[in-house]
């Protein structure tokens, strides 16, 4: 958890404090563009909980795709709890946006993150796999996110996803999930998915075995 990690800078409110893990941010700026002052580039505190009620201060920390940003309530409010529907999402040009109630496999000591959210490099790039650290915007890694399967199906919606991967290959995909495309919609459902971490594969975001090609390398 965030609050046992003593290099995650602690921002303590009186009634929420916020905790934010660098490692795991991958710069979507839907903090530091939010209304209400919460986040500000530049202020000496970066994060200032108190400026606005806890509800609000949860809500906007719940929108960092990358579990970056956590919190903790001290005022009796409800902490974060996981989406009813795990959902993949696409984005374009960028990595794979996983919410729902996560397991994440081969996770460093504190970047975990919320278990809830998280961005999952697909380029290939990152020094911090499985996650996403914004190594797909130098150069530019080019995919708009379209995906062409619809996948099999489920029953109900929820549960565990299970985030595996294979050394030197893809990431493994386990439980009830929704992959979305890059322009939002609904386009796959099903129980296990292998997903190209690689940045080759020509089926993105699915795996088509073009890392052994490649010879891509990764744990």
């Amino acid at each position: 958890m965030a609050d046992n990690n003593p290099r995650v800078p602690v921002y303590e409110g009186r009634h929420i404090t916020v905790f934010y893990e660098d490692r795991l941010c991958m710069s979507a700026s839907e903090c530091n563009r939010a209304e209400g002052g919460l986040f500000m580039k530049g202020r000496n505190p970066w994060c200032s909980p108190d400026c606005l009620s806890p509800d609000a201060v949860a809500e906007i920390v719940r929108r960092c795709p990358s579990g970056a940003l956590t919190y903790a309530r001290k005022d009796g409010g409800p902490n974060e709890k996981p989406e009813p529907r795990n959902t993949i999402v696409v984005s374009n040009n960028g990595p794979l946006y996983a919410k729902g109630e996560l397991k994440i496999e081969g996770a460093k000591p504190g970047m975990e993150g919320t278990s809830h959210r998280a961005a999952l490099c697909r380029c290939g790039r990152s020094q911090e796999k499985p996650f996403c650290d914004d190594r797909h915007e130098e150069p530019l890694f080019d995919d708009s996110g379209p995906v062409g399967k619809r996948g099999p199906g489920y029953q109900g919606e929820g549960g565990p996803l299970s985030v595996g991967r294979v050394q030197d290959g893809p990431l493994v995909v386990c439980g009830k999930f929704s992959i979305m495309s890059g322009n939002g919609r609904e386009a796959w459902k099903g129980t296990e998915a292998e997903l190209c971490r690689c940045g080759f594969s020509a089926n993105k975001p699915f795996c088509d075995y073009t890392h052994v090609e490649k010879d891509f390398k990764a744990e």
